[in-house]
Order: C-alpha cells, then sequence, then structure tokens
C-alpha cells in the first residue's frame, strides 16, 4: 500500500468516520477532505455531525457539502485537485433500494471517482458482508443478487487489489449511520474493505515488418498483428528478474551439477523454411505452424547489418563464461529500427502452407541449434585436421563422452521464442520461450533414463511427472499437460552414442514454480508483476494476484462460411480483436446446408482477464470489433 497524502471522503453521514481519520493521521502531512452529499443544514441535524465537523476543520482538514460522488468532476471545489486514496463508507443508494440500483450507484461513483484519483491513487470501497460479490464474503450471495463491486470498478478501469477486513475498532470515535436513510448503523461486523488501483489501458494490436536472413537469402515479412506483444520483450536477457529466466536459470543450474552445459550465443532468425523443419522435426504438425508471407523488396527497411550496429549492452554482457549470462537477445533499440509498427491486416487469402519452400515462424529451435553444431563441428575438424594422429587418439580418451572431435563432449542449449498456431484455450499458448538442449552420450550409459531421473528430482515437487516412452520421455504437469520432452534424434546403430534433446516450454514451467494462475501473466506490462521478483527469487515462491477475483464473460457468434474455411485463422482473429482477453473458444453448433456450399458455425468465446480490468462493456466491445474483422477478413456472414 503506498502512504497517501491526500485523502477524499464521499457519501459521509455525522462525519464521524471522517473526525477519526483526521485524528489518526494528526501528526502527518496527509490533507483530509469530507464530503457530504446533504447540504449543510441538513447534514449537520445527524447527531454528533456538527463536532465532527469542527474536529475536522480544527485538524486541517477541509468539508464540503452538497457534493454528489457520482458528479465529482462537476464539483467546483474539486477541480484541478487529485486525490492518492478516494473512500467511501457503506454506500447505499437510501431507503429500501434493490441491488440493481446500488450496482449502479457503485459503477456510477467508480466512473466518477477516477476523474479525481491520481495515478499511483486507491480507492476503498466498504461494504457489509455478502454484498460485494466476491469469493471473500463468506457466506457468499449468488451472484445476481450481489452488488457485483468488482465487476462494477472494472467499468471505469479499475482492477481490486486487496480485500480485508473492516476495522472499525481502530476508528473509535466512528459510528456509522444512515442505513435506509436513518439514523441507524450499518452491519459492520464481518464488513469488508475492497481496495481497487487503476489498471493499464488496452493497447491495439499492431504488426511488425521484419528483414532478416535466411539460409543466406534476405526476406522481409509480417509478424501476424496476434503475435506483435509478445516480440523483442528480452525476458532472458541477462540480469532479467522475470520467472521465465529465473526458471531457466534454476533448470540449467540442476543440471550443471551433472553435466557441461553450455548455452549458445548465436541470433537465429524468426523464420525457418519447411524443407528444413522437416528434417529436423518430423513429428511437427505442419497445421500448427504460422505460415509467413514474404514482402517484396523494400528499400526503406533496414537491413540485417544496421540492426547489428546497434546491440544493445544486454547483448555484449553475454560474453562472459556465466552460463546464465550466455543468452543472446535484440536490445528493443535495435528492433525498433528494424520494425515499423503497421495496422493493417495480414494477407489471409493465400496460404503457402505445404510447399518446401514456403516460411514458418520458427515453432522449434531444433533446426537452429542442428545448423549451428554443424557449422561449429566443421570448424574444429578442419581446425584439428593438421594434428599428429597419436595426439589426436590422446585427447580422444581424455574427453567426457569419448567423442572424437570434442564437439559433442558437452552439452549445448539454446533458448528464445517459439510460435505455435494453435486453438484459443487456457494452457494453448501461441507464442512460448523455449529451452533446448542436445548432447552425445554413450549409449551403454542411458542417457535417457539418467536425464529424467535428474528432471524428476529438479520438478516433481512442482507436480511435474515423468512419463516413459519409446526413444525419450514426456513431461507433464496438471492442468497444462505438455511441459517438456527429451528424444533421440540422428541414433545411429553402428555407433556407441546417441544424441539426445531436451525440450522444455520454460513458461508454462514458470506458471508451475510460482503458482500463477493464467500463463498470459507473463507477458504482462504492468510493474506490479515484475516486481514480486528478484535475482534470488527461489522457485515455489507464489505470486500475489495484483487483480482479484476478475469476472469472466461469455458471448457466442455464429456466421456462414464458404467451402474454404480453415479454423486457425478463425483463432488468429480472435485473439488480435480480443487483445488477447479470451482465454477459451468452444465449438458449441455447427451446421452444413443441404443445398448450399455453406456451414454455420457457432463458437463460445469466454472473455476473461488478471492482467487488466475487463468489464462487461469492454468485453463487448472487443466482440464487436471480433465480428466486424471476421466480416472483412475471413468473409464470413456474420447471423
Amino acid at each position: 500500500m503506498s502512504p497517501s497524502r491526500s485523502m477524499l471522503l464521499v457519501g459521509e453521514g455525522n462525519f464521524s468516520f471522517s473526525a477519526s481519520m483526521s485524528q489518526t493521521h494528526a501528526d502527518t502531512d496527509t490533507s483530509i477532505t469530507a464530503t457530504c452529499l446533504q447540504r449543510q443544514d441538513e447534514a449537520l441535524r445527524h447527531e454528533g455531525a456538527a463536532a465532527n465537523v469542527q474536529i475536522i476543520e480544527d485538524s486541517g482538514g477541509t468539508v464540503l457539502f452538497g457534493v454528489d460522488c457520482t458528479k465529482l468532476g462537476e464539483c467546483a471545489s474539486l477541480q484541478g485537485r487529485v486525490f492518492d486514496r478516494v473512500l467511501f463508507n457503506f454506500p447505499h443508494r437510501g431507503r429500501k433500494s434493490g441491488v440493481k440500483k446500488n450496482r449502479e450507484l457503485l459503477r456510477n461513483f467508480f466512473l466518477s471517482c477516477v476523474q479525481v484519483l491520481a495515478e499511483d491513487g486507491e480507492v476503498h470501497v466498504s461494504l457489509c458482508n455478502g454484498q460485494g460479490g466476491t469469493p471473500a464474503d463468506q457466506p457468499r450471495r449468488e451472484w445476481h443478487n450481489s452488488w457485483q463491486v468488482a465487476a462494477m470498478a472494472a467499468e471505469a478501469h479499475l482492477i481490486l487489489s486487496d480485500i480485508r477486513p473492516f476495522e472499525s475498532g481502530k476508528y473509535q470515535s466512528y459510528k456509522c449511520t444512515g442505513y435506509r436513510s436513518q439514523d441507524k448503523g450499518f452491519h459492520v461486523e464481518k464488513a469488508l474493505l475492497h481496495v481497487f488501483t487503476h489498471s493499464l489501458p488496452y493497447v491495439s494490436a499492431g504488426k511488425l515488418k521484419l528483414e532478416e536472413a535466411v539460409e543466406g537469402e534476405k526476406v522481409q515479412f509480417n509478424i501476424p498483428a496476434e503475435l506483435s506483444d509478445y516480440m523483442f520483450r528480452g525476458f532472458l536477457c541477462s540480469g532479467s528478474v522475470h520467472p521465465v529466466r529465473l526458471v531457466q536459470d534454476f533448470l540449467l543450474e540442476g543440471l550443471k551439477e551433472k553435466w557441461s552445459v553450455s548455452m549458445m550465443t548465436e541470433t537465429v532468425p524468426f523464420l525457418v523454411k519447411a524443407k528444413q523443419l522437416q528434417t529436423c522435426c518430423r513429428d511437427m504438425d505442419s497445421s500448427h505452424c504460422y505460415w509467413i508471407h514474404l514482402l517484396p523488396k523494400d528499400t526503406d527497411i533496414h537491413t540485417s547489418a544496421d540492426k547489428d550496429k546497434d546491440l544493445s549492452t544486454c547483448s555484449d554482457s553475454q560474453r562472459g563464461t556465466d552460463t546464465r549470462d550466455t543468452i543472446h537477445v535484440p536490445s528493443e533499440k535495435m528492433r525498433s529500427k528494424a520494425a515499423e509498427c503497421l495496422r493493417s491486416a495480414c494477407d489471409l487469402d493465400v496460404d503457402p502452407e505445404g510447399e518446401n519452400d514456403s516460411y514458418m515462424l520458427r515453432p522449434s529451435l531444433l533446426p537452429h541449434i542442428e545448423e549451428i553444431l554443424t557449422k561449429k563441428e566443421k570448424l574444429i575438424k578442419n581446425a584439428g585436421s593438421g594434428r599428429d594422429s597419436k595426439s589426436v587418439d590422446e585427447n580422444k580418451q581424455e574427453e567426457p563422452f569419448g567423442v572424437s572431435n570434442g564437439i559433442n563432449s558437452l552439452v549445448f542449449g539454446i533458448s528464445d521464442l517459439v510460435f505455435r498456431s494453435v486453438p484459443t484455450n487456457l494452457w494453448a499458448l501461441p507464442v512460448f520461450h523455449e529451452l533446448l538442449l542436445r548432447g552425445v552420450f554413450p549409449s551403454d550409459c542411458e542417457p535417457i533414463r539418467s536425464l529424467g531421473q535428474r528432471l524428476e528430482t529438479l520438478l516433481a515437487p512442482y507436480g511435474v511427472s515423468l512419463i516413459t516412452e519409446e526413444g525419450g520421455l514426456r513431461l507433464m504437469a496438471q492442468p497444462m499437460g505438455l511441459v517438456g520432452k527429451a528424444f533421440t534424434c540422428n541414433a545411429d546403430d553402428k555407433t556407441s552414442h546417441v544424441s539426445i534433446a531436451l525440450s522444455l516450454n520454460l513458461d508454462l514451467l514458470a506458471v508451475l514454480l510460482f503458482s500463477l494462475p493464467d500463463w498470459r501473466l507473463l507477458w504482462s506490462h504492468d510493474q506490479r508483476f515484475i516486481k514480486q521478483f528478484g535475482p534470488h527469487t527461489p522457485p515455489g515462491t507464489s505470486f500475489q494476484p495484483f487483480s482479484l477475483f476478475p469476472e469472466h464473460f461469455n458471448f457466442d457468434i455464429s456466421f456462414w462460411t464458404g467451402p474454404t474455411w480453415k479454423e486457425k485463422k478463425f483463432h488468429a482473429v480472435v485473439r488480435e480483436a480480443s487483445q488477447g482477453t479470451v482465454e477459451q473458444v468452444k465449438l458449441i453448433d455447427k451446421f452444413s446446408h443441404p443445398d448450399l456450399s455453406q456451414t454455420s458455425y457457432c463458437y463460445r468465446l469466454i472473455y476473461h482477464s488478471h492482467t487488466h480490468a475487463l468489464s462487461h462493456t469492454q468485453a463487448l466491445t472487443f466482440h464487436k470489433h471480433l465480428e466486424s474483422l471476421l466480416s472483412s477478413r475471413l468473409r464470413v456472414t456474420i447471423r
């Protein structure tokens, strides 16, 4: 909680709470402004009101009468002022008003108070037990019979950041009044204080236009709009305390106790050719890849050579010997020079899927690590070609795994973003950080079993289980499912060695190791997320949500499509239109017209956000935008 310097209290009755606050903060620099809706003569009729007003004013505070808390921006006495804290104790429309009218009061109050609330300010609302409609109310009322305080605050882009008991005993002179417009108190036993703070605003998706070299050829392309916010975030940079980096460090340190691990510093392209992927990843489902259309050459775009001139200190610091400092990530400055934000939609009319010379966003780092290791192996062979044969034989005996050229005596690793065009559901990540390790081991040492034992030691305490299968093993966890796998690659029965690769989803592991409720939190721009982590934050530290009990909103959408309908394009548009707030899409109905070459689909979308305030109004706005994009992009007919 941030220290308050200015407080605004609204909806006061007899001013006893404001008077108590004035006495509590008498020796501080906190200023208090107390307001009530009634005119002065009416307000002073309350028992003790006149004496309380005197206490406030004697303490240096201000008392204002006739202030409507739903129209604070119109109050002349508050013009130009902002407050660190706005308090509203036991709001009520008066008399025998129902829950709908009190919800409306809360909604209009929140919309009003943000006009006078400081950027890092707080709104405190005290409610009787059961009124708020959150799991903190015990017993909890049915949703439709509550005041839905978090949902009403979200209409003003506020998030519920804390709930705690209302400690009436701290304010000895406080006398609750105003129940049903009478000099009668509310039931403050088990009452709850709800604390609200500003949410970050939503930012519309864009696209990035990039140029890079793939297999020696310079190409230009657009990053799909729904992926733009995931690019160049620098979570794996040296010195990063992001949970993804902390998990990587934890894993590497644990594996280094048994194997020598060397992380590569080479920058790898975002694109990979289909034929290159098929060679290394034969089990990869190409339908889950982001196929990319290359753009015509543009002389205005910055080249890869221009980018290399602007490497940040992040990449410079990776030259050290510490494994944690060997991740090579381009800087935000470097990437921004090579990319321009575009608002236009990507061309979805032509699909290059299935063509060997087509490009896709890398779904795995395996092709890249194989290419890098092949180059390193050739360099070492060339460098050692002139050595005396006897000395070579002697060196063979000294290598840890008995490999002739030295390149496979280590486990080599690389980590970076990979992309998967997957359906929208809670644990399907379109982008995640992959940690890929590869090494060659003597077959008789049973490397898969040995690796599994080490991973089980590291990850079993966090709910990861290992399932052995032919030629490898899978790492599973609930509720997300697969979080990694180990497998043999390029195995040769004629040799005594086997090549092993380990692929780990760092994002899902971070969710597990730090008890995150949603993987999308990893991509939050809100500083309240990253401030919970430091260089020495150990795995098992539970994340404390800064947005409590966010609401779910369900909307259905149905439309007619033509014969060329591809569902994965629908999911891409959903992610873009909703700005990542749709956590799940369910197909609930499908009908093919017997006489027309058209099919009707009906989907249910669940909107939910742990990172931003999501109101019913905002979710509906996203949904209407989705309808518009589907009509213009995919040429469907909304029903």
